[in-house]
């Protein structure tokens, strides 16, 4: 109930503050649990992939130390966040969102590179896909990266690819998840010329804001 209702806040604010955003190839979400993937351009970008995924409802990891903030904490919980230690990642990270796509009605949305000052993708939005069953749905965000500039009305577009299947027999070789990761990366690529054929996106520098 907590979820629905703030998405339904948190769109309405965004539309007041940033105008209507534009949802590209929809019908490319399939039935059922899904991993949303795609390149971390700024810290809100998971909020409009879970609008423009909208009704469909989302698990997501968030960094650990966020949870140290009572009132962050209450809010993360209660959207379906759960911590994820960075520097030391331990079974769970893969382990528990493989369990919540097995197990509740929540896909989850995953940022491959991990972080917005990487563009180097990691495997573990592969491995979570084989063991859960589950299609990878690679998706992009274009529009303000900061919060200030979200009060530009600068356009917001996301748009989703083509699900990618893991063969369940497919061993997770090195070569293997390189090879998915290269699909990703490809489809990341023709999603932001889609969207805009002249789209770069320069990586932050972190002291940055």
């Amino acid at each position: 109930m907590f979820y629905s209702i703030l998405r339904v806040i948190v769109r309405v604010l965004l539309y007041i503050v940033n105008g209507k955003p534009h949802y590209l190839n929809r019908e490319n979400l399939p039935e059922g649990n899904y991993i949303l993937v795609g390149p971390h351009r700024t810290w809100f970008d998971p909020v409009y992939y879970a609008l423009a995924a909208s009704p469909k409802k989302f698990s997501f990891m968030a960094k650990q130390e966020l949870f140290k903030n009572p009132i962050v904490r209450f809010i993360l919980k209660h959207v379906n966040g759960y911590p994820v230690d960075r520097e030391n990642p331990g079974p769970s990270v893969i382990k528990r969102p493989v369990r919540l796509l097995k197990n509740s009605e929540l896909s989850t949305i995953i940022f491959p590179s991990g972080s917005r000052y990487s563009d180097q993708l990691k495997g573990g939005a592969v491995v979570i896909a084989k063991m859960a069953g589950v299609p990878l749905i690679p998706t992009v965000y274009q529009g303000p990266l900061t919060f200030k500039s979200l009060f530009t009305r600068q356009k917001v577009t996301v748009a989703f690819g083509q699900p990618i299947t893991i063969d369940r027999k497919m061993k997770l070789s090195d070569d293997n998840q390189h090879l998915v990761e290269q699909q990703m990366q490809a489809a990341f690529d023709a999603l932001d010329k889609q969207i805009d054929p002249n789209f770069q996106y320069v990586i932050p520098q972190k002291h940055q804001k």
